[in-house]
This record gives C-alpha cells, structure tokens and sequence, in this order.
C-alpha cells in the first residue's frame, strides 16, 4: 500500500469512499456520526485537497482509504478543550479526520493511521462514541482515550484519542 495527496480527480472515487463508509457505520450501530449530515460534505473535500491535507491509501494502483492529515501546534480548535480527561502531550501533533476505508484491502485503516503517526510521532484523532469498530481500531494501535470533545458539525461527543512516541 501506498499514500499520497489527494488530487482533484480523485474526487469521485473519494466520495464513494465516504457514501460506503457512512453505510457501514450505519450497520454496525453508528447512524449518527456521518449519516444524518451525509458528512462529509464534497466541498470540504475539495478544500481539503487544495490545501494539501487530503491523502489517498492506494494498493495495486487502486484508492482503498482516504482522510484527513495535518500536523503543526495547535492546529485543531475543537481539541482546545477536553471534557473529562486531559490531552497526554502539549507539542506539535498530528491529526487524522475523515478517515475511511473502501472494505477491499484488509488493513488499510491502520496502515493510514501509522502512516500518519509515523510523520509526526504524536497524534490525535476522535471518533463517535457509538463507533465501536474505529474505538477498537485505534486501541489495537496503541491510542489512548484522553476524554470527550466536541466538534462544530454534529451536538454529539466525540472520545478524543492520543498517541506519542
């Protein structure tokens, strides 16, 4: 497997990814943290893209998984503050948002995820409390639950997620 940025002509195939990913959540008892928003939006994509912080998971010259990457200090407002725990480390860090996966190449969630931490060596990420299979994801990488934040799209908490060197 391979990543790379995200170019425009991905798009599509983008989408595609994120339209699965929002069903398989659905089905596996996670409805709210996408579906009802039909999160995310393609115009956040795109300014994603132009921006330089949309990647594509690639295998055998095919898009398997897309997210979010961006790394630097103090780089996501809604992780400024922290419900019911605390963040482990306060210098630059990573953080992956909207990462999905096709269902065609098994591993390709964790080879985006240490992809990502392997730029960085500290990250962050959040998910739904009801996302269940991303919860178990990031434990099996060795991410810590930190506490609750909360994002702008949604009224539902996310359980912020860390990991250092």
């Amino acid at each position: 497997m391979e990543i790379r940025h995200s170019e425009e002509r991905d798009l599509p195939k983008i989408m595609e990814i994120y339209a699965y990913a929002r069903s398989f959540m659905a089905a596996h008892g996670n409805p709210n943290q996408w579906g009802p928003t039909n999160w995310p939006p393609e115009a956040l994509i795109r300014q994603d893209i132009r921006e330089k912080n949309s990647y594509v998971c690639e295998a055998d010259g095919k898009i398997a998984g897309t997210f979010f990457y961006r790394c630097g200090t103090d780089i996501e407002p809604t992780y400024r503050v922290i419900h019911e725990g605390a963040w482990i480390g306060d210098d630059n860090y990573g953080v992956v948002h909207r990462i999905a996966v096709n269902g065609t190449v098994k591993g390709a969630g964790s080879f985006c995820l240490n992809w990502a931490f392997s730029r960085c060596g500290h990250l962050r990420i959040d998910t739904h409390g009801d996302n269940t299979v991303m919860q178990g994801l990031l434990e099996k990488l060795g991410f810590v639950r930190c506490g609750i934040i909360y994002v702008e799209e949604d009224p539902y908490p996310r359980l912020a997620y860390e990991k250092l060197k």
